[in-house]
């Protein structure tokens, strides 16, 4: 398994978790679609895997600026 997919050119992360079916993955990837992430489930063998991602939309920087 890879840790990374590109999947329509998009880098998704794999969430480190097997799943025995797909209907156990989907609830999984509509937990993580909750809190705003992309996800896919891909099946490889027997095995069921989600792959999230979440584009940044906001930098919060600590302190201040620098100059």
């Amino acid at each position: 398994m890879d840790n990374v997919k590109t999947i329509d050119g998009k880098k998704f992360m794999w969430d480190g978790k097997e799943h025995s079916t797909s209907e156990e993955a989907g609830n999984v990837a509509s937990e993580y679609e909750k809190s705003n992430f992309e996800t896919r489930v891909l099946q490889e063998e027997d095995k069921h895997l989600v792959y999230t991602r979440r584009v940044v939309t906001e930098i919060v920087l600590d302190g201040e600026a620098p100059p």
